[in-house]
């Protein structure tokens, strides 16, 4: 899919946004239905650890946000959604610019969907690679989401 506007708009946001540009990574693409996000990660001074490969906190910061936000972009503001817990398993050291690609079909927005029609609140695991351009893949995460329905928030729906 194409970028809008829009999505270009907010991919500058994201490269000059201070907490984002401070894991020395870009946003390369939004898809206009943020279906898609690509970011890449090079090895640079901002990135390079004591022993001259990207910094772990680089690598997970680079990969923070996107699910979250896609998911809140893709289902509206009818639905609550928070990052609930994330784990990195480190494969290789990055010694090159790693890159990673999000995707969220609409399918699966579909199911969650279906799912909160008939429970207040889903947790969702997804997983993302970043992989040198050889395909190499030097982390793994994984990005637990919740959602709920507005509707059905309370306080104790939100846990």
């Amino acid at each position: 899919m194409r970028s809008s506007w829009q999505s270009r708009l907010a991919r500058w946001r994201f490269n000059v946004f201070p907490a984002y540009w401070g894991t020395g990574a870009r946003v390369t693409y939004i898809a206009s239905d943020w279906q898609e996000i690509r970011i890449k990660l090079p090895l640079s001074w901002r990135t390079r650890n004591y022993v001259g490969t990207i910094y772990g906190g680089s690598l997970y910061g680079a990969v923070d946000p996107f699910y979250m936000l896609m998911l809140m972009r893709c289902l509206g503001p009818q639905y609550i959604v928070w990052d609930k817990a994330a784990a990195i398993r480190f494969r290789r050291p990055g010694r090159s610019t790693l890159e990673a690609e999000f995707l969220i079909s609409p399918q699966i927005v579909d199911s969650i969907r279906v799912e909160l029609a008939q429970t207040p609140k889903v947790d969702r695991v997804f997983t993302v690679e970043l992989r040198s351009r050889d395909g190499t893949v030097h982390a793994i995460i994984e990005k637990t989401v919740h959602i709920s329905r507005r509707d059905s928030a309370s306080p104790d729906t939100r846990s």
